[in-house]
């Protein structure tokens, strides 16, 4: 694997917001960035960035599309390295395997929908099932800017904090070394605090936390001890949410830079899936949400 964050263009106006995320995230990570058109279908009509005409019909509109934005990030973002490709087969297909050459791919979302569960999906939910990498899924309308808070007159401000990176653990999954390290790191990068949102469901007509969550999250300092140690600059805030942490991580997501959940790699009967509260947050979240695959 070359160290890369690699993004999936198709013209629509959520994958040209995911290409403009993931050159600012490469220039964080110091890692070049790859550029990637799947599969055969031609690319929507787009506005492109720096203005130019879309081309003609007959027109190569993939060649057009990769080296417009390719021209364009270069201008934005100088200095980081940039390539384009495109890979044939299918989408989902592709671009699982483009994942497994990348630190990171990300892809455009329109939010899952309540259509797209475990049967039916877009390609970005065929993706994130089954990627060996950590995936990120970016709206239209989220930006580099939008990780700032604002400022006192309301505007993002470039000397501003970054919002917390907010991560959803489910603390039966502990360690998680993987989904850790991931949090840890995105937020080292943006010197941003790190919220952690777990949830307990009581057990009926109990008084208190069931004695296996009791004892259970007493293992949540110790998986932190390490990452902790090793990022000490990051603040972690923790919070316990009673019942599942879904809701709330949406709701967290609109003062968030970034949301991170884990997807475990373990086999299900309808093959894999993303999981009932991963699939919660795709479809509400304001922030971009990274999906990290861990054993």
């Amino acid at each position: 694997m070359s160290r890369n964050v690699t993004v999936g263009l198709d013209g629509s106006p959520e994958s040209m917001a995911a290409a403009d995320w993931a050159a600012h995230e490469a220039s964080l990570m110091a890692v070049p960035l790859r550029l990637v058109h799947a599969g055969s279908q031609p690319p929507h009509s787009y506005v492109p960035f720096a203005g130019e005409a879309v081309p003609p019909p007959g027109a190569d509109r993939v060649a057009h599309l990769l080296r417009e934005v390719q021209v364009s990030l270069s201008r934005r973002h100088p200095g980081l390295g940039i390539t384009s490709e495109r890979l044939a087969g299918r989408a989902a297909v592709a671009l699982v395997a483009a994942a497994r050459e990348a630190d990171l791919l990300v892809l455009g979302s329109r939010g899952l929908g309540l259509t797209a569960g475990y049967l039916l999906g877009s390609v970005a939910s065929a993706v994130l099932a089954r990627a060996a990498r950590p995936v990120v899924l970016v709206r239209t309308g989220t930006g580099a800017a939008d990780e700032r808070r604002p400022d006192t007159r309301g505007s993002a401000s470039e000397a501003g904090a970054c919002r917390d990176v907010v991560l959803g653990l489910e603390l039966h999954d502990l360690p998680a070394d993987a989904l850790l390290a991931f949090a840890f790191e995105s937020a080292g990068r943006r010197s941003a605090a790190l919220r952690l949102a777990h949830g307990w469901k009581p057990e009926p007509h109990a008084g208190a936390r069931p004695d296996r969550a009791a004892r259970t999250e007493e293992a949540l300092p110790e998986a932190l001890r390490p990452w902790q140690e090793k990022f000490p600059g990051v603040e972690v805030k923790d919070e316990t949410v009673i019942g599942s942490a879904g809701p709330h991580l949406v709701d967290a997501s609109h003062q968030a830079s970034l949301v991170v959940v884990g997807r475990r790699n373990r086999p299900a009967l309808v093959g894999p899936h993303i999981g009932p509260v991963t699939h919660q947050v795709l479809r509400g979240s304001a922030a971009p949400v990274a999906v990290v695959p861990f054993d």
